[in-house]
């Protein structure tokens, strides 16, 4: 069975990598968070009353 040289083990990495990162990327700016209107909701805030 032929073994591989590290050049190409060395080759490889690189290459998963590579692609691994622009994976990555493109996921994460793929991504659009929806932002919220400050019109449609307004923050509620209950008193907390703390009876020790």
């Amino acid at each position: 069975m032929p073994q591989m040289a590290p050049i190409s083990w060395l080759g490889l990495f690189f290459a998963f990598s590579v692609i691994l990162l622009i994976f990555n990327c493109a996921n994460y700016y793929s991504f659009l968070p929806q932002t919220p209107d400050s019109q449609e909701k307004s923050i509620f805030q209950t008193p907390m009353n703390w009876k020790w």
